[in-house]
């Protein structure tokens, strides 16, 4: 920790988020002379790195200068008047649970635009490309910054749209089905949600979440908090993505491009969860508690559903992708995020919390290594890639099958690597949920979440089996690159995090349970 003063703290949380955006506007003009390398568009993923690189580095003296004895206080405020009719404020702040969320999103923004400079997905204009993908960043960032209801909605749709058209643009086959299917899923639940959100606000006076969250939900009837919980939720759910909400992900990862795909599971998914843990758990805790036990029953039914999805993408002859196969994956991984929240406890919610961001880390880096294998063999088509002996990453491209291996055991949730601490503590969790809440059902669904890591582990192993190992690749078979020096870069920022939080999982959870504590205690400290 650095002693920075508050002003300059406020300042590098605005940088954050305003910095994208002037950067995506930059972006849309001529280059000038002496930036334009050997061509525009070099110069223009240029200039997505060196802005992404400047946002990941004020996030980076943001988390020095933050006062880590205090992870549960509100720092780097700023609170002014925007639309007074209404009482919207743009009001910014950052704790122990958004900080490691907004360095999450910097970083794999940084990393995905330092990725594209050297493997520009192929489509349209890249000065669109990096554009999207600035507006794109700094809505996430916005979302995870701001502490007004309007506000957290505007950011949580700024996303949609720079989202749906690198699918739609940049992405492969089916895309532009799966954009739409994209758009049409979380905008109909945003329209719900933002009933939900005006519902609260109108009822208690305000749209503060500050003031929301200490108040507790005194101001507002316990029939209107489960009405507002279920809106809310509905539209949270469908962005997380939550069983049976989810239809539209496995198209959309699918058809997305690496960077896209990276950027969807490791921080648009995010979102969802966020604003479960920030909206419904301290604004309308008595919803919530109604409602909990129904989060939990669809958080585990997802768990069980992805898990038995990838095992059967996974066999032989089925002709799995295996960018659907990940996709897949995060449904059941996001179950349990949305299971430990369910319990409403520091412990379940330290979990989710947790878990949110080793999913970030690992199926970030999964994405990226599944993109470079279809770059190197045409195809993610598990049997093609399989064929009759098996890829044989390990004896054609060691170091990229080695990669493989190590994130998809720290995606069954090995000890000692990121995927274990969020799963673990999200079963505690459920092991004894809050008062008030049934324990014989939420034993339950622990006993079923612990079935599902089964699965996850089968899958998984299944697939490095199939894609790993095989018989020796024959003389006259041609060479396969291995991992080049700009995927190093890209990718074990992300392992190194893997191996990093596993072992010293303390980091992060000393910055989120202060706050998870003062939180669930409705704002008191």
């Amino acid at each position: 920790m650095i002693d920075i003063s508050e002003s300059v703290m406020q300042f590098l949380l605005a940088f954050l988020v305003v910095a994208p955006l002037a950067g995506a506007a930059a972006a849309l003009l001529p280059a000038p002379p002496g930036l334009r390398g050997t061509s525009p568009d070099q110069a223009v993923l240029r200039h997505g790195v060196t802005v992404t690189g400047a946002v990941l580095a004020a996030a980076i003296v943001l988390t020095l200068g933050f006062d880590h004895d205090r992870p549960s206080r509100m720092q780097a405020t700023t609170d002014i008047g925007w639309i007074p009719a209404l009482d919207v404020r743009i009001h910014l702040g950052v704790d122990g649970i958004s900080l490691p969320l907004l360095v999450l999103t910097a970083l794999l923004t940084f990393l995905c635009a330092l990725y594209s400079y050297f493997n520009m997905p192929a489509g349209p204009s890249p000065k669109a490309f990096v554009a999207l993908l600035l507006v794109l960043e700094s809505g996430t960032l916005a979302t995870f910054a701001v502490l007004d209801l309007l506000l957290f909605f505007l950011a949580f749709e700024m996303v949609l749209i720079p989202m749906y058209f690198l699918i739609a643009r940049w992405g492969g086959e089916g895309r532009r089905p799966a954009a739409w299917r994209f758009i049409l899923y979380t905008l109909l639940g945003s329209v719900v949600m933002l009933l939900g959100l005006l519902l609260i606000g109108l009822k208690a006076g305000t749209f503060d979440m500050v003031a929301l969250a200490t108040d507790n939900g005194r101001d507002i009837t316990t029939s209107v908090q489960v009405i507002a919980v279920l809106a809310i939720g509905i539209g949270l759910a469908v962005k997380t993505p939550m069983w049976p909400l989810h239809s539209w992900l496995p198209d959309a990862h699918t058809a997305a491009p690496t960077v896209g795909s990276v950027l969807l599971a490791g921080v648009l998914l995010k979102m969802g969860t966020y604003g479960f843990v920030r909206i419904a758990l301290p604004i309308t805790p008595d919803g919530m508690h109604t409602l909990a036990p129904y989060l939990a029953a669809f958080a585990t039914a997802g768990i069980i559903y992805g898990s038995l999805a990838c095992l059967s993408l996974a066999r032989t002859g089925a002709r799995g992708d295996l960018k659907r196969l990940i996709a897949y994956s995060s449904v059941g991984h996001m179950g349990f995020v949305l299971l430990g929240i369910a319990t409403m406890t520091p412990t379940g919610v330290n979990g989710a919390l947790f878990a949110n961001i080793a999913h970030g880390l690992i199926t970030g880096l999964l994405f990226f290594l599944v993109g470079a294998i279809k770059d190197r063999y045409g195809t993610a088509d598990l049997d093609t890639l399989a064929g009759a002996t098996g890829a044989a990453l390990y004896g054609r491209a060691p170091r990229l099958g080695g990669l493989l291996a190590f994130a998809a055991v720290a995606s069954l949730g090995l000890p000692g690597l990121a995927g274990f601490w969020g799963e673990m503590l999200a079963l505690f969790g459920a092991f004894r949920p809050a008062e008030g809440l049934s324990r014989p059902a939420f034993l339950t669904f622990m006993a079923v979440g612990a079935f599902g890591t089964l699965l996850t582990a089968a899958y998984l192993l299944v697939v490095v089996r199939r894609v790993c190992m095989g018989a020796k690749p024959a003389p006259d078979q041609p060479v396969l690159p291995d991992v080049q020096r700009y995927e190093f870069a890209a990718w074990s920022p992300l392992a190194v995090l893997t191996v990093v939080a596993g072992l010293w999982p303390a980091v992060l959870l000393g910055l989120t349970d202060p706050a998870v504590q003062k939180l669930l205690a409705g704002g008191k400290s």
